[in-house]
């Protein structure tokens, strides 16, 4: 399926290594850059002039805009809320783009891209591409490949996706400056975000992976694996499951039902997550934070879980269902203090990071868990050890998943390929 090459870490360079990611409420393992491709040295006996020079610009706009926007893209930091602004209008950085703008970059490219694929031309072998991985050893990687490079594409369309999402999501000091706090309509704006990622992430499982031989796959960087691709799917998925239900928690027309299902749904996304993640060779740098980033998320979401359906067990007013009750939340603040500890872990790993301060979700089970297992449990004797706990709590509940990835799919190949004589 075409030539590949590696660029071992050593000989390198090129990759970008931040020291601080600054405040992460949504993990990007980095952004993959994609480096300068000469498409007129490889297709000008084979398209018009126009098309190549075509291809060539979309891209090296792209190049551009990634080169200059990835270094701060994985820098953030907290604002106020008159800083904020129409946060969801625009996103602007440093470099003078914003995230929206590579995005378009991005879509705008991919239509054209796919027609070297076309019909299985043979001109998708033709054209080397280049790019800096994040995840893997190796420092970047070069197929002969336009699947490669959709892919990649649709990799990049992804973690600035989840980028959006992080700055969203990140507290604002109010206009009195008495708290910090994320607006309900940065909250829902996410949760359309972190769908649409996922189905960028969904497609290139479903639809790009399986044009690529399987030696070819297994040359693939970590970056692209299938493994890490679904694990990030899961996690954004996982996360915008967590937002739903900080807004149950914030409107009084939620049941405890509603808000145990929400939870329930939550570990079992981050229990896909962390199985897809843990059988991939990632020991450090951000594969290495990627990996504590789903452990901690996943064990954030069993306490939260644990926690509603303790409360909802003790609803049944009998020794026995307060017995399971008092062990359901007694296992929610032993993973809630086992969840401190991993969120510690992951900050700090290099790149080291910062927790926000603690808003929604996890803000109000912080002190709720806590105070109701302390109460629930009656007496000295409904206090267990760790292990006691774990060996007593109740099984969750198995809902069935009810949140999926937008329905993404390859655009259609762009016009400039209709009257193209391929050769």
């Amino acid at each position: 399926m075409g030539c590949l090459v590696s660029t071992p870490t050593e000989t390198g360079g090129n990759k970008r290594k931040p020291i601080n990611i600054g405040d992460v409420s949504v993990f990007v393992p980095g952004l993959r850059i994609p480096k300068p491709v000469d498409f007129s040295m490889a297709l000008d006996n084979h398209l018009s002039k126009s098309l190549v020079e075509r291809l060539s610009a979309l891209r090296t706009r792209i190049v551009v805009m990634a080169g200059q926007e990835g270094p701060t893209i994985t820098r953030t930091r907290r604002k106020s809320a008159t800083q904020h602004g129409r946060v969801l209008k625009q996103l602007v950085y440093a470099g003078g783009s914003t995230l929206g703008d590579l995005l378009q970059a991005l879509e705008d490219y991919l239509p054209v891209l796919l027609g070297l694929v076309k019909d299985g031309s043979p001109l998708q072998h033709k054209v080397q591409f280049a790019w800096v991985n994040q995840e893997d050893d190796v420092e970047e990687t070069a197929i002969c490949s336009s699947w490669y490079e959709a892919l990649s594409v649709l990799h990049l369309m992804a973690m600035l996706s989840l980028s959006q999402a992080n700055l969203l999501l990140l507290p604002r000091t109010s206009f009195d400056g008495s708290q910090l706090r994320v607006s309900e309509e940065s909250r829902r704006s996410s949760v359309d975000i972190f769908l649409k990622a996922a189905g960028y992430l969904d497609c290139a499982v479903r639809h790009v992976l399986p044009q690529f031989t399987s030696e070819l796959r297994r040359n693939l960087p970590i970056d692209l694996a299938e493994g890490a691709l679904r694990a990030l799917c899961l996690q954004a998925l996982g996360q915008a499951v967590d937002i739903q239900l900080g807004l149950a928690i914030d409107s009084a027309k939620a049941t405890l039902a509603v808000k145990r299902r929400l939870a329930c749904e939550m570990v079992k996304y981050w229990q896909q997550a962390q199985d897809n993640i843990m059988n991939l060779p990632l020991s450090h740098g951000w594969g290495a934070k990627h990996r504590l980033f789903v452990k901690w998320k996943y064990i954030e979401a069993k306490a939260a879980a644990y926690y509603y359906h303790g409360l909802i067990l003790d609803e049944g007013n009998t020794e026995k269902s307060h017995g399971v009750a008092v062990a359901s939340l007694q296992a929610a603040d032993e993973y809630l203090k086992e969840s401190k500890k991993a969120c510690e872990d992951f900050h700090a790993v290099a790149p080291l990071s910062r927790n926000p301060p603690l808003w929604g979700t996890m803000k109000y089970l912080s002190e709720k868990i806590p105070k109701d297992t302390s109460s629930k449990a009656r007496t000295n004797r409904d206090r267990y050890s760790y292990e006691k706990v774990m060996e007593t709590a109740p099984p969750l509940p198995d809902f069935a998943l009810a949140l999926k990835p937008d329905d993404y799919h390859l655009p259609p190949i762009d016009a400039s390929w209709s009257d193209e004589a391929t050769t």
